[in-house]
């Protein structure tokens, strides 16, 4: 089922008019939609890949941290514009139904956002969330490439015929339609990556070695270099635990060495001003691990990030 979002519970703050913050602009029912908001509230695939529960309350926390942000005042005129057109259209209540059945769901809302022209940006929940959200494209026959900004490659076997928060990729990547086209996955530790899930990558994409980049191979070029190289309609997804446990510490998984923070907020600004990119998810936020809110304002740093790339995106010309 499908909850709107209770703005009054979000605690938003009453502002000036000269200091307007991103809930003040976000719609519910734009005519002009250019992105909406979905939740998905699940830590199901968590429970079953034996992770910390806690994931499923985040959409609301990361929506009142975001909501609470100032429009970047240097691009005030665009970001606002923008914002204007944002539609939030609540959460999925996944626990509340048989995960497979949560994430056909998803994937019904996202293809029909992705019909519209509109861009889906979805907040979980664990990473099974990912899986719901390329079903949109496969809903609407869309060809796909995935962009993973994660720790972890996810793409562990279904357990006992059930998805969970390590399958999303490999589901998407044995999908029967054939849709998901690449899958390149950024931000990888070598101690967290068995070797069976390597040679996975590179079977299921063989001769490309932009499929996976280790945490210490990044940079701002190799970044943007990722972007560039992935063709047609881009899914990207960015996976909290990929941050460092002392920028991030609730999550689902804590890591003690990741991203740095200014490449993981590049890589979301990236996907944002990338014509290509057509949904972007966030994941893994856990508020039952978190420290004074720390967390959930880096998720909402990231959108804040995504939605100036966004902002700034160039007009795509028709074609002749």
């Amino acid at each position: 089922m499908m909850k709107p979002t209770d703005f009054d519970s979000l605690n938003l703050p009453s502002t000036a008019d000269d200091d307007l913050r991103i809930g003040s602009y976000i719609r519910r029912e734009s005519s002009d939609e250019k992105a909406a908001i979905i939740g998905f509230n699940s830590d199901e695939g968590v429970k079953r890949n034996n992770g910390r529960l806690g994931a499923a309350a985040s959409p609301n926390l990361i929506r009142s941290a975001f909501y609470r942000m100032t429009p970047d005042p240097a691009v005030w005129k665009s970001y606002t514009a923008l914002l204007s057109s944002v539609n939030d259209y609540g959460s999925i209540d996944a626990n509340s139904m048989e995960l497979a059945d949560a994430q056909i769901m998803l994937g019904k809302s996202v293809a029909k956002t992705l019909e519209s022209g509109s861009i889906p940006v979805i907040l979980g929940g664990g990473h099974e969330t990912s899986y719901g959200h390329f079903l949109g494209y496969a809903e609407n026959n869309m060809p796909v490439s995935i962009i993973n900004w994660d720790a972890h490659a996810d793409v562990r076997e279904l357990k006992d015929s059930k998805p969970h928060s390590g399958s999303p990729f490999r589901q998407a990547l044995e999908h029967n339609s054939g849709l998901c086209q690449s899958y390149t996955v950024a931000g990888l530790k070598r101690q967290s990556l068995s070797r069976a899930h390597l040679d996975y990558l590179k079977e299921k994409i063989p001769g490309r070695r932009a499929a996976y980049y280790f945490k210490g191979e990044l940079s701002k070029r190799i970044i943007g270099n990722i972007y560039d190289r992935a063709k047609g309609n881009v899914m990207v997804t960015m996976d909290m635990d990929a941050l460092s446990q002392s920028i991030a510490p609730g999550v689902s998984a804590p890591n003690p060495d990741g991203i740095p923070l200014p490449l993981w907020l590049h890589a979301a600004y990236c996907a944002g001003i990338t014509p290509g990119v057509k949904s972007f998810d966030l994941v893994e936020m856990n508020p039952n691990y978190d420290t004074d809110g720390q967390t959930a304002r880096i998720a909402a740093l990231t959108l804040w990030h995504f939605f100036k790339g966004l902002a700034l995106r160039p007009a795509v010309k028709p074609s002749p």
